[in-house]
């Protein structure tokens, strides 16, 4: 067998590109590994953090649901549907969804030939730049420890529904305890929990669906057929002519995106799920089909039963008020009694589901981010439950903000707060398509084939480049409709910075970093890129092998199986 540059060693564990010599030796004097092995790297650090590896495709997919499906669809959806109209909801959506696919591709295949602690913190910074990936990671961070205390917050206004006579930080107290007990689970536990609250919302999402179609066709018991009524009259769009409609649609671009967020958990979770060969491509495809579909079925029915002028869409106290919630709304213009606190009920479960991912993803970030130098070492220490304390302690003492639920400048906090990081997912977006990109570079100018990746984008450099494209011009229509809010021919400094502050704030980290470094390249260069450290060996004539097996057992089951399994 011909030497390779692909890692094997006898006890199973990942070589770095400086060992590869000695046993591109052995493959000569034909002492090939052979066999297919799955243990873990060790090296730099990145695999050695004692983080368990319990979490399977359920707990991967269930994660990202819980971290991505919250206030964006049962609440902010209404100021959406307000601004843009039934339409701007389903366009942008789906124009979002798009650059989605590509960026679950580009992370299946990195996570899975680098199952890696915190996932694409270290992509970006080892194969694009370490100052941009400071910045992106720092900017991502910033957004899940903001996210802990507004969705705590959210969920103390929610329970005002019921009750609003007892103070507020009474419930944030108590959400505040169980999230922070979730968190102290070992990780197969804490997936468990994470299980059990996504299908709440799953299941919830189903009925709605289902009860949305009934009340559409006339179903309901003030009877009268609804079908496309309020796609005509008040209309699709918002405006009165084609400027301000286009406007509106720009305009909910940005919420569109933030409402996805999460889903790039599944590369986060990457350390400590099993078989990340298998789990993690799996796991982020069924992850972006699950929350794409409940987005777009959701928001569609929502545009046939509420009209965007609403005045209720607008009535809560704060953006994460479930009192404007659409989906209350429709079920309230429904006729339907008690269905409204069913609903609310789902709606609090969501947003204590969110803020205990949150928790996670932010613990997680943290010690990645510790691990490639760029927090404090002591961030990055994990017990030997696997549970990275240091960490999930300093994101828990930073949701002690949530306690400003009572104070009437709770909602002014947030909002600058959430400012510091509004962008974040697009940033983090962009930046995961740029290190595959960048990645794919690398491995061609090392001559290093695909054929030894276990699992290969679907969309390609072609859909990254599509993604970074496309999400660029989501961040050039965010920058004029913050600029120029949406009913305003001024310019509003305080809107704009209220929707584009974490540009700023990306850029000063950049350069501050750069100063700090005194590294003043632009990007890593391709034949210096770190294309082997913490990668999954593969031996490529078995890899071969295996995927001429699974295309001949798949030739022999039905189109159906072969279309969900491709896609899914």
């Amino acid at each position: 067998m011909a030497s390779t540059n692909i890692s094997w060693s006898p006890k199973g564990t990942l070589l770095h590109k400086d060992d590869f010599s000695v046993y591109d030796k052995q493959l000569e004097d034909g002492s090939a590994f052979t066999k297919l092995n799955c243990e873990e790297a060790d090296e730099d650090g990145l695999e050695n953090s004692n983080l368990t590896k319990d979490l399977s495709i359920r707990h991967l997919v269930t994660l990202a649901v819980g971290g991505a499906i919250g206030t964006g669809l049962f609440v902010n959806s209404g100021s959406a549907l307000n601004s843009g109209g039934p339409a701007s909801l389903v366009i942008d959506w789906v124009i979002v969804s798009t650059c989605l696919f590509t960026v679950v591709n580009s992370l299946g295949e990195l996570a899975a030939a680098f199952p890696v602690v915190g996932g694409f913190n270290v992509y970006i910074t080892r194969f694009v730049d370490p100052s941009f990936g400071f910045a992106v990671n720092l900017n991502y961070l910033a957004q899940w420890l903001v996210l802990l205390p507004l969705e705590l917050v959210a969920a103390s206004i929610t329970i005002r529904y019921w009750n609003d006579k007892i103070n507020s930080d009474a419930w944030v107290a108590i959400f505040y305890a169980v999230i922070g007990l979730a968190n102290m689970l070992d990780v197969k536990s804490f997936g468990e929990t994470e299980f059990v609250l996504s299908m709440v919302k799953i299941l919830a999402i189903v009925g709605f669906s289902i009860l949305g179609i009934i009340l559409a066709c006339g179903g309901g018991p003030h009877g009268g057929y609804i079908g496309g009524k309020y796609w005509h009259d008040p209309g699709a769009f918002v405006g009165h002519n084609a400027g301000s409609q286009f406007k509106g649609l720009c305009s909910v671009f940005v919420t569109a995106a933030f409402s996805y967020s999460g889903v790039e958990l599944t590369a986060v979770s990457a350390a400590e799920s099993t078989n990340p060969k298998k789990t993690i491509p799996k796991a982020a495809k069924r992850t972006f089909w699950l929350i794409t579909l409940s987005y777009v079925i959701v928001l569609t029915i929502v545009g046939c039963l509420v009209p965007y002028n609403d005045p209720r869409l607008m009535q809560g106290t704060s953006s994460v008020d479930a009192a404007s919630s659409p989906l209350v709304i429709a079920i309230e213009n429904g006729g339907i009694k008690g269905l409204p606190s069913l609903i609310n009920a789902v709606i609090l479960i969501a947003l204590i589901s969110v803020a205990n991912s949150a928790v996670y993803a932010c613990s997680r970030c943290m010690v990645s981010m510790a691990q490639i130098q760029n927090l404090p070492k002591f961030l990055g220490r994990v017990d030997k439950k696997g549970r990275p304390i240091p960490a999930i302690l300093s994101t828990l003492i930073f949701g002690l903000l949530s306690f400003v639920a009572a104070s009437d400048k709770q909602e002014e906090v947030f909002t600058w707060l959430s400012a510091l990081s509004g962008l974040s997912t697009i940033f983090c977006w962009m930046a995961i398509n740029l290190a595959h990109i960048r990645f794919r570079k690398g491995m061609q100018v090392q001559n290093n084939s695909l054929d030894e990746l276990s699992f290969i984008s679907q969309t390609g450099i072609i859909g990254s480049w599509y993604g970074v494209c496309v999400l660029f011009l989501v961040l050039v229509a965010s920058f004029w409709t913050s600029l120029f809010p949406v009913g305003s021919s001024k310019a509003s400094a305080e809107t704009f910075f209220e929707g584009y502050l974490s540009l700023p704030i990306l850029i000063v980290c950049y350069a501050g970093h750069k100063m700090y470094t005194r590294n003043w390249k632009l990007l890593v260069p391709p034949k210096d890129m770190d294309v082997y450290s913490g990668r999954k060996k593969v031996d490529i004539e078995h890899n071969r092998q295996e995927k001429q097996i699974e295309a001949e057992l798949a030739a022999k089951k039905p189109f159906w199986w072969r279309f969900t399994n491709f896609w899914c």
